[in-house]
């Protein structure tokens, strides 16, 4: 089966690129994500020996490190991946270039959503799971800069005959849960975080997003430069009531690479006291 392929894997590593030289004007965002991923390892009494992380932007692994982890950093963008002081690997996350069962940990950040073929990814990692190995990830959903999108469309469809994709598509929490289960990660958690951002200007959002690697890297955009009419528009419908709100929704992804030590449901038969028992006792 052939993949669509929505996004420009060379725009979004040059994105990254451009991100890593702002890295601090957005890191408490960053940061304020990465607690709520890493709080999941909280939860979680089993040690962790070696770790990899990507897209972490040099504030996951130091935390993995803390712990006690050999970590690995890996990234599309070899400015970003060298904000790490672990040992570093440039990587397509369409191609992980790790062996088999070489990790027990795998911690993904706002990454894996530029990826085209994501169930492959997400096979991949599996794959490099040892078995009981745990896969960590956040990914953006659905709402995620939907007030943005609509904006954007509505007011192109009112000064042009067309309209570009300008905001990347997200999936929801529902689709998360799916895929999870399609790749056959074991005991599969997908639940919902949020990070309240509020803006004053327009200028504000879209300087977050170009600092933080998150502008458009779609395949199927307009390949010529919006006109300044447009764009006063886009700002204008955005500042019409002041200050803003523009909050990040994401899923929190869990699963475990498959191991027979795993706690297994019961098959129907297999259980020791018949539901009748319980209700006359």
């Amino acid at each position: 089966m052939t993949v669509p392929v929505l996004f420009n894997r060379k725009l979004v590593r040059y994105h990254r690129d451009r991100a890593a030289r702002h890295s601090q004007a957005v890191r408490g965002i960053v940061e304020a994500c990465a607690e709520r991923l890493l709080d999941r390892l909280d939860d979680i009494q089993r040690p962790f020996k070696d770790a990899l992380e990507i897209g972490g932007r040099g504030v996951i692994a130091p935390v993995l490190q803390s712990r006690g982890m050999s970590v690995v950093s890996g990234d599309l963008s070899q400015r970003l991946v060298s904000l790490n002081k672990v040992t570093s690997v440039c990587m397509d996350e369409e191609c992980f270039p790790f062996k088999a069962q070489s990790f027990d940990l795998v911690v993904a950040s706002f990454n894996l959503h530029w990826v085209n073929d994501l169930p492959g990814a997400l096979i991949q990692i599996k794959n490099i799971l040892r078995p009981d190995g745990l896969f960590l990830a956040a990914i953006p959903i659905l709402p995620t800069l939907s007030m943005l999108r609509d904006i954007m469309a509505e007011e192109e469809l009112e000064l042009s005959d067309r309209v570009f994709p300008r905001v990347s598509p997200f999936p929801d929490l529902r689709a998360c849960a799916t895929l999870m289960q399609r790749v056959g990660f074991a005991l599969p958690v997908v639940d919902k975080e949020e990070v309240e951002l509020v803006y004053r200007s327009a200028v504000g959002l879209m300087q977050d997003l170009r600092f933080s690697g998150e502008t458009n890297a779609l395949v199927e955009q307009k390949k010529t430069f919006s006109n300044r009419a447009l764009i006063a528009h886009y700002f204008a419908r955005l500042e019409e009531q002041g200050e803003f709100k523009m909050p990040l929704h994401f899923a929190i992804l869990t699963g475990w690479a498959p191991d027979a030590s795993q706690q297994q449901p019961l098959k129907p038969g297999q259980f020791s006291v018949s539901l009748e028992e319980m209700l006359t006792q």
